[in-house]
Order: C-alpha cells, then structure tokens, then sequence
C-alpha cells in the first residue's frame, strides 16, 4: 500500500509537471468600422478619388503572457489574422476583400497598440484593356496588401468587452506582378468593440529573467539564397516573365533580436529584358539597341529583427552593375523569413521595389552555412 501511494505520488507530480509545460491559449476577437480617404501618392490615380472608402475589419487575436521566450522580450504582444472588405467608393476600383497575419505591439501601460499586417487581397473590378481602362491602379484580382493600424485600447472593461478608437492605412500593390501597377494607400479613422474569452483565467505575465540577449550572439555566418517569381514591366500588355535572383551574403548575430547582413545580388529578369527589346523598337529615339545586358549586380546591407523563428528582413542594396538605366541606382527589400532545421534553412517572401516603386515579389529558399 506504501509502494503504491508513492508510485501515485510520482505520476500525480509528472502529470503535474507536463501540464506546467503545456501553454495555455488565450484568445480575443474584434470588429471595426472605419472610414477614410485614397492618397493621392501618384497623379496618375487622381481621376480614382472621387469619395471616402468605408469598411469593417474583423480580428481575431491569439493572447501571450510570456510562455514563450519572445513574448517576454516584445512585451507580451498578440498575433493573430484579420479579415477587411474595402468598398472603393469608386466604379472603376469596386471592392476589395482582404486576409492579414498580423501582431499587435503594446506601449503606454498596454493602452496604445500599433498592429502591423502582411496579407493578400481579391480586388473585385482590376484593369481590363476593353470594359475597365480606367483602373490604372490594380492590374489583376490579386494583390498584395499591408496595414498599420495605431489604436487606443482599454480591453476587458466588462466581462471580457472592451473598445478601441484610432486610425491607420491599407495598402494594396500587385507588387508589379501584372501591369498596370500604380496602386492605392487609404487613410483611415476607425472604431470598434473587442471581446476577451475567458478573461478572469488569464494568467500573470512571466516576467522575462536574467538571461541576456546578448547571450545569443553567433559567430559569422555564410548565406546563399535563390529568390523567383514573376513579373511585368509597366508597359500594359507586354507580358508576363519569370527572374531569379542570386544571393551571397554574410551575416552576424548580435544578441536575441538582431543580425546584421552584407552581400551580393545577381538578378536575371526576364521583363527588363522584354522592356529593352520593346524601348528599342518602339522609342529609336532613346539610342537603344536591343541588345544592352539585361542582368544587374547589387550589393547591400541589412538587419533582420527576430521573433524566434520569424525574422523581419530590411535591406538597403545599389547597383555596381547597372548597364539598363531602369528606375534609379539604389534599391530596397523587406519582407518576413521563416527558418527551419537549427536554423540552417529558410524560406521567405519579400518585396524588392526602388523606394515606394515595387518591381517584384520574391519567393526565396536558402541555406545558412
């Protein structure tokens, strides 16, 4: 009977230390109205300004209280996935309906969020050559989106109920994957209400300890990266064309959040070398041949800001080999990465624009030697 109260014991306190292990999952959900106003970032878009877009956004928000080493070190934030309908308040535009992942990022006491989301949108009326010219702005039903949202926030005011009020500003780009490419960016003043499942069994915060982040800096490492897709020249109609881009670059890892890079790029696209081709039959005047070499060569530098497997890539690159003259000399990438196998592999999707100009979503597969 002793033997087996012990042995009872011993597997009430391993059940016990696997539950400790488990995380508990928190969730909140939101819904939004908002109002707004197209910038007019290009005047090529202005004749698609002719009222105030309006919306709903719905979020659903997944809680973190420091299970999780990352979650400590960014002060607790949400991640979750957030659904938007657009009306354009404009024939030619029509709607957009739109699907986020998103973090919400907490300042002041917790009563400021500043949300970021990377998501993709159907646009419902995109140019048409015959029955929508006029849509200079989106060149397919698919575009690539992002949004900022700056909000203040009182949750669980009542039973888990809580508001929000603020602004914030979408963005829809097809990132030049079909033309035309000018894009729109709206202006938006919103206001919601948010729901908190199971508020009073939320736990403390694990506050985030003595362990340094400097304690996971790397030694330098060797990157090797193939970045594809496909893309088209701002000419409408000149078609669609693969690139692949070469990259080697060196990277050090400085503490938990930050790895700072330098390298090169090699770009092969096949749509600059359609748009030489085009410019040197259709503009004799430029002196074109149709022979200039289409490939360019870029260095760069770059951060990336980690969240545990996640990284957000930043990277400021010029061209050494520039024989085309097409946009300008110095050009910019950012987008997320996602690593795998002890951080040897990783895959990401970035965009690669000159400035605000976007030229091409990336889609990349690399090693990390």
């Amino acid at each position: 009977m002793k033997n087996t109260f012990y042995l009872l014991t011993v597997i009430l306190s391993f059940q016990l230390t696997i539950a400790q292990q488990n995380e508990l999952k928190f969730h909140s959900i939101e819904a939004d109205y908002f109002y707004g106003s197209i910038m007019e970032h290009n005047p090529d878009i202005s004749h698609l300004i002719t009222d105030h877009p309006t919306g709903i956004i719905l979020s659903y928000n997944r809680k973190t209280y420091g299970f999780n080493e990352w979650e400590s070190r960014y002060n607790y934030p949400d991640w979750g996935f957030t659904f938007s309908y657009q009306d354009m308040k404009n024939p030619y535009l029509g709607e957009n309906y739109s699907i986020y992942g998103h973090f919400n990022w907490y300042f002041l006491n917790r009563t400021l969020t500043i949300r970021m989301g990377q998501g993709i949108a159907y646009a419902t009326n995109p140019y048409h050559p015959e029955t929508n010219f006029q849509n200079n702005a989106y060149g397919s039903h698919f575009l690539s989106s992002s949004f900022l949202k700056v909000n203040y926030v009182r949750e669980n005011l009542y039973k888990g109920l809580g508001f929000h009020v603020g602004f914030g500003i979408i963005h829809y780009s097809n990132a030049n994957f079909k033309a035309p490419n000018n894009s729109t960016n709206t202006l938006y003043f919103n206001a919601g209400m948010s729901y908190q499942f199971d508020p009073l069994s939320f736990p403390n915060r694990i506050p985030l300890g003595s362990w340094r982040s400097s304690n996971y800096a790397e030694p330098i490492k060797v990157n090797i990266v193939l970045r594809t897709g496909i893309n088209e020249a701002d000419v409408n109609g000149l078609g669609q064309f693969p690139f692949f881009t070469f990259s080697a670059f060196a990277d050090k890892r400085i503490n938990y959040k930050s790895t700072f890079q330098a390298g090169v790029d090699v770009y092969f696209s096949g749509f600059l070398e359609e748009l030489i081709r085009y410019r040197s039959i259709a503009f004799p005047g430029d002196g074109l041949t149709g022979d200039e070499d289409y490939r360019r060569i870029g260095v760069f530098v770059g951060h990336e800001l980690r969240f545990n497997k996640v990284a957000f890539v930043s990277q400021l690159g010029y061209y050494v080999y520039w024989p085309y003259e097409f946009e300008n000399q110095v050009y910019n990438r950012l987008g997320l990465k996602r690593y795998f196998y002890k951080n040897k592999l990783f895959a990401g999707a970035t965009v690669k624009a000159h400035w605000a100009k976007a030229e091409a979503v990336e889609f990349s597969i690399g090693v990390r030697l």
